[in-house]
This record gives C-alpha cells, sequence and structure tokens, in this order.
C-alpha cells in the first residue's frame, strides 16, 4: 500500500478514507510506526505548513486534525511500545480563558509530531498546572491565551514554579493572539510560538539537547 494516499486522505480532511487506509495497512502488516509517520503524521505536517502560508484556516486544521484522529485512535492502541513518543508535554489554556480552538490545533500538531501529550482543556487554575507538573513530570508546559486580561495567570504559573523549584530541566512555552517574544521573555518562559507549526518547531528545537 502507498502511504502517500493515507498522507493525501489526511491532508484532503476525509476521515472515512484515513480510517479505510488505516485498516488496509494494518491488513497489510505494515509497521505500525511507519503507517504512523509517514501517513498521519506526514499528512499533519503538511497541514501544518499550509496553516502557515495561509492556504488552510482554522477550519481545514480542525477538520484534518478529526481526519488524522480517525486513524490515529486504531493504531494508538495497538501500540504497546511506546518508542514512537518524544518528550512529555503538558497543555492547556490559563485561567479565566474558555477561548480553546488554538489550543487544539497545537494539540493535535505537537501529538501528530509524536510528542506524548496531557491536555488540562481550558481555564486551567495555577494549581492545575503546577499539581499537573509534579505529577507527571513532563519536559515541557505549554500555555496559551486568547485574552489580555488572563495573560497574567502566565506570569503566575512561572513564578509558581520558580517558587516550588520546579523549573530544574522543565521548559515552558507560552502561545496566543496576544503574546508576543518580548512577553515571553518577560515573564521568563523558555519561548514563544506564534502558531501550531511554529510551536512544534520549538519542541523540537528545546527537547533536542
Amino acid at each position: 500500500m502507498d502511504l502517500r494516499k493515507l498522507k493525501k486522505a489526511v491532508i484532503e480532511m476525509d476521515d472515512k478514507e484515513v480510517s479505510k487506509l488505516v485498516k488496509a495497512a494494518l491488513q497489510e502488516h505494515i509497521d505500525l510506526n511507519t503507517v504512523l509517520n509517514k501517513g498521519l503524521i506526514a499528512g499533519m505536517k503538511e497541514v501544518g505548513e499550509l496553516f502557515i502560508k495561509k492556504e488552510y484556516y482554522v477550519p481545514e486544521v480542525l477538520l484534518a486534525s478529526e481526519a488524522f484522529y480517525a486513524g490515529f485512535n486504531i493504531i494508538i492502541p495497538l501500540l504497546k511500545s511506546q518508542n514512537f513518543k518524544k518528550a512529555k508535554v503538558v497543555i492547556g489554556v490559563v485561567k479565566g480563558d474558555i477561548h480553546d480552538i488554538g489550543k487544539n490545533i497545537v494539540k493535535v500538531l505537537i501529538q501528530a509530531s509524536g510528542y506524548d501529550i496531557i491536555d488540562l482543556g481550558k481555564d486551567v487554575s495555577v494549581e492545575s498546572f503546577i499539581n499537573t507538573v509534579v505529577k507527571e513530570k513532563p519536559a515541557v508546559l505549554a500555555m496559551s491565551s486568547l485574552m489580555t486580561t488572563t495573560l497574567i495567570h502566565m506570569e503566575d504559573v512561572i513564578q509558581e514554579l520558580v517558587k516550588k523549584d520546579l523549573r530544574n530541566g522543565l521548559k515552558v512555552i507560552v502561545g496566543g493572539a496576544p503574546v508576543n517574544e518580548e512577553f515571553a521573555r518577560k515573564i521568563g518562559a523558555d519561548g514563544y510560538a506564534k502558531d501550531a507549526a511554529r510551536a512544534v518547531k520549538l519542541l523540537d528545537k528545546l527537547t533536542s539537547g
């Protein structure tokens, strides 16, 4: 089976075709990691590039992500080994903000790139971020906000991490419409990503060492 067909089905947002092709690949005993990387992940990476080039917008990315998960959810239970996983990432929208479309796009591209992701959802309290970091020991904490009024909570989380001596080895990245590089540096974050595809590249850079 030509896995380029699977990649194309993801890009074309065809969840039924993705599901059919993944099942066909499994029947042909194609390696699971190969199906994941050369089919599903390759498709979402291309979607990320189309998003950067403004050839795809939020609706297309969300539909493509649904197609991706149509195949991803078939493969994951079969992957008893977690060797394909990269670093663990905790992601969430800060307290007071319920806008999570951007976060969801970032989540699917991060997961499609092989990261082990824990999604805390939206309106996440400082305590919840801290408790999850303590429990899960992620390599990266990713926070987002679409509202200027809730940006202060990003700084609150970082200050609490420092206070509890949890920044040792932990990278913190931030994003969202009102966020920029200057703000990220000001609050002590390790990086800022303008969009989902750039977030993946930032993660690769921060976790490669």
